[in-house]
């Protein structure tokens, strides 16, 4: 049953999520293909820069889970970041017995490019809101987030 249009509303912006996700991953296939490198490589490198830019490095292990590859994918994809000189393999200082993918500090304004433009636009746009419309907005894209990192 629907109240004042709110249904339609969610439905509305969830439809706007879902052109969102798809732009955004159309964006990196692009930059991937005008650089040599695969869109799991892009995704890959945002990752580690976010952990980079947290403090939270990533095992393998954990960087395949995010990316949603099994073991050998991930070293594969790993070994290829590597060759290209992206990341390095180092140990974890708190536990020897894991290895951290370390992003390598040339690599970091690289794989900044890939969002940059659209993150400098979107701070831009971001501040027209005030603190309520940010605090929803985070809000709702933790709660996105949340979903997406259940079903996968």
């Amino acid at each position: 049953m629907e109240r004042d249009g709110h249904d339609d509303t969610g439905q509305e912006i969830v439809r706007l999520l879902r052109e969102v996700a798809d732009g955004l991953g159309a964006l990196a296939a692009r930059f991937a293909a005008r650089h040599g490198t695969h869109p799991t490589d892009i995704r890959a490198l945002s990752c580690l820069l976010d952990a980079r830019d947290t403090g939270a490095p990533l095992t393998a292990g954990r960087l395949g889970a995010r990316l949603g590859l099994n073991s050998a994918g991930t070293t594969a994809l790993v070994d290829r970041l590597e060759r290209l000189g992206h990341v390095r393999r180092v140990p974890d200082a708190h536990d020897r017995r894991r290895v951290l993918v370390v992003l390598e500090e040339t690599s970091v304004p690289f794989g900044r490019s890939v969002h940059e433009p659209l993150a400098e636009r979107s701070a831009i746009l971001l501040k027209g809101y005030d603190e309520h419309q940010l605090a929803a907005l985070r809000e709702f894209l933790e709660d996105v987030r949340a979903a997406v990192r259940q079903r996968t």
